[in-house]
């Protein structure tokens, strides 16, 4: 890993950090992506207006592929799920098999190429910086079927 320390020398970070976070949910297809940022924690309404979003872009049938994460299994995602008549159908990937997930490729992507080495001050900062080099992410299409390839060698 490459820093901007003197050689030998530890790196000292000097910026006043709050630990406020910002969570990202996504869906990813053959040839495109979805993606939400949210300040803090994601939960079951940001879950369900995500899942609306997606209803809403892509026509027909989907099938969403989920970790075992609890909040892919609260009730209130459920009923929303149930309450669609068939056209979503959810399939959960095995416990402890993030690699087996494509969504896990572009996160993994995106905090070690696009964003490395970034310490944004204020959670504004984050937010525009992540949301930006996330659009330029989304117009790499043979990067997003890497994603789905690399889950693929896995099975």
């Amino acid at each position: 890993m490459r820093t901007w320390a003197p050689r030998g020398q530890t790196p000292i970070l000097e910026i006043a950090f709050n630990w406020k976070s910002l969570s990202a949910i996504a869906g990813l297809t053959w040839w495109n992506y979805y993606f939400a940022l949210h300040p803090g924690s994601i939960k079951s309404p940001q879950v369900i207006e995500f899942l609306r979003h997606l209803l809403r872009h892509l026509p027909g049938k989907l099938l969403i592929l989920w970790d075992g994460a609890p909040i892919h299994r609260s009730r209130l995602v459920g009923e929303f799920i149930a309450a669609q008549g068939g056209r979503l159908q959810v399939e959960f990937l095995p416990a402890y098999a993030p690699e087996l997930n494509p969504v896990e490729y572009l996160w993994g992507y995106f905090k070690q190429h696009a964003l490395p080495n970034f310490c944004p001050k204020e959670l504004w900062n984050l937010t525009h910086t992540a949301t930006q080099t996330l659009k330029r992410i989304r117009r790499r299409p043979k990067l997003l079927l890497a994603f789905w390839k690399q889950a693929e060698l896995c099975l």
